[in-house]
Formats: C-alpha cells, structure tokens, sequence
C-alpha cells in the first residue's frame, strides 16, 4: 500500500473515531464531565509516556521546559483543549449531540475570524458571503434553540483557539501532546485525588467495566491522534481539510437517527445555512488552489531580471484543518 493511500485512510479512521466518540461518553456516567475530563488527561499521559518509552523520544523535554515563552505558548494549549474536551463530554452527556457536531462545523469560521483579527487578513468576497452565512445561521439557531448555543460556540471557539496556538507552537504531534497533558495531569490528579477522598467520585464504585472505560479514556484519545499524525505527513493538506467535516458529520448522524434528539424545522434551517456556508468556503479552497497552480508556471518562467513583482495582500486561508503539525518524527 502506498504511502498517501495508507495515510488516507488513517485519516479516514481517526476522523470517523472522533466522530463516534458521542457513543462511548454516556458509558461512564455516573461520572461528570470534569471527573471524565480529568481521567482523560491523567491516563492520556500515562499513554503518551509509553510510546515516548518506547520510541526513546526524551531529549526535546529539555529544549521546551528551558524555554519559558514555550512553556507559556504549551500551558495556554492545554486550558484551551482541556475546555474543548470538557464542554464536549458535557454536551455529549448531556443529550446536546447535535449541538457538538455544530461546533465543530463552524470552527472553520470562527478560525477565518481570527485570521481577519488577529493576523489582519483580508477575505475574498466568496468568503465574506460564507461568514455572513455563518453568522445568520448561529442567529436562526439561537431563535430555534431559544437559547444562545453556548456548548456549539465554546466548543468552536476553544478549537479555533487551540489551532492557531498549536500552529504557533510548531510541535510533532506526540510531543505537544505529551506536554500538554503534563501541563494538566497535576490538575487532574488533585481533583480526582479530592473526589476520592470525599467520596464523590465514582471511579471504582460504579463497577469494573466503568472503571475499565475512564482508564481506557486515555488510549482513545492518543490512537485517533496518532493516525492522524501519520495522515498530516502523506496526505494533502487540502484532502485532510476535506476529512475534517467527517466527524460532526457522523456526531450529527448519531445525535438525530441514536438518540433521536430533536430537529424542528428552524434547527434544519440553521444547519442548512452552515452546510452551504462550508460549501462556499470548500468550493473557493479548491478554485484558488487551482489558480494558484496554473499561476505557478508562468511565474516560475520570469528570468530574475525582471525584478520581484509586489507582493500581493495577505488573504485569509480559505479552508481550516484540524490544528495539528504537519511533520512527525517516525517511529
């Protein structure tokens, strides 16, 4: 098997594997988000440390914590996926399946957004009508829900964060994993420590096969990671852009047709505008990416002497994808 086609589906199974996590949360309860949140975190570190063992991976640990800049950039990674993991688990467990699947389909909106704030890039006039798009449908969706989305925007908000830290941070896959857990695992193992001294958690009190479910939490969490890491160093980065919409597709399909939660006309309509959204921004990604190509060769033809041409304004990238590096170190 080739290399991309190998890589291609690895990154088909850790996006079909995220995407059925919604299947596997309500199996721990008793448990709260938090507690299940901080097994997450404690037994995903304990995973990681495993595969460093056995790839003999240690020598970057020194470069990160001598480097107070990167501890900082490391530390805000880990709150903002420990936030996006904790409201996940939360919606999921709290019959809000549908709701999770739409934060992760406007992610790639609210990183646009960043884009145009934070690094001052200028939209297209195809994505500007994406964005409003976008915009109009979190409005009908909160008319529909009679609430404001919170779990949909926090989940959004806190990936599209995450992405742009991760992609700051510049990291092989296991090795910001390993350290963003690291950063948490004392957290979570005080307040699984508390919960157990007063007798509030249910580790160990609910039976085995949960007790074997919130340990297992870690090595869910670390196998999708690793097949996408292999998927990032094959596989286009505009196939992986594609991929990412594999997930909340199948949390969407779970949340209407397994727990039948419901879907009245306005919810349709808002997830209707987002889709189209996604399509406007997906079918712009592959015209540029096209124009950039048939752009490519007559520009690589010009003799130096002809002089740089002026650079063109910096426009927002046209499609997301899911904040990881695009390198790994190989096993």
């Amino acid at each position: 098997m080739g290399s991309e086609r190998r890589g291609l589906l690895l990154g088909t199974a850790a996006y079909a594997m995220w995407g059925l996590f919604p299947l596997y949360w309500p199996h721990v309860k008793p448990a709260g988000a938090v507690e299940i949140l901080a097994h997450r975190m404690t037994w995903s570190l304990l995973c990681m440390v495993v595969l460093l063992a056995a790839l003999r991976q240690w020598s970057w640990i020194r470069e990160i914590v001598r480097t107070p800049a990167k501890l900082v950039t490391v530390t805000l990674a880990a709150v903002m996926i420990s936030i996006n993991w904790g409201a996940y688990i939360y919606g999921v467990n709290h019959d809000q399946v549908v709701e999770t699947s739409l934060g992760y389909f406007i992610t790639p909106l609210v990183l646009i957004g960043i884009g145009v704030v934070v690094l001052g890039e200028r939209l297209r006039a195809i994505q500007w009508t994406a964005v409003g798009m976008g915009v109009t449908a979190v409005v009908v969706l909160i008319v529909a829900y009679g609430r404001v989305p919170w779990i949909a925007l926090t989940l959004a908000c806190s990936f599209a964060t995450y992405g742009y830290i991760k992609k700051r941070m510049n990291l092989p896959a296991t090795h910001s994993m390993t350290i963003e857990t690291a950063v948490m695992f004392l957290p979570a193992l005080g307040y699984l420590t508390w919960l157990a001294w007063t007798g509030e958690g249910t580790f160990g009190h609910e039976g085995t096969p949960q007790a074997l479910m919130l340990m297992t939490a870690g090595l869910i969490t670390v196998i999708p990671m690793l097949c996408f890491a292999v998927a990032a160093n094959t596989v286009p980065l505009s196939t992986i852009g594609m991929l990412q919409y594999l997930a909340p597709i199948i949390q969407f399909g779970i949340g209407v047709a397994v727990y039948h939660e419901p879907m009245p006309a306005a919810r349709w309509a808002g997830f209707a505008l987002v889709w189209t959204a996604l399509a406007v921004l997906t079918y712009d990604a592959i015209r540029q990416s096209r124009r950039n190509r048939v752009a490519t060769i007559p520009t690589a033809r010009v003799p130096e002497a002809a002089g740089a041409a002026e650079p063109a304004p910096k426009t927002a990238a046209p499609i997301t994808v899911v904040p990881e590096p695009e390198r790994e170190v190989a096993s």
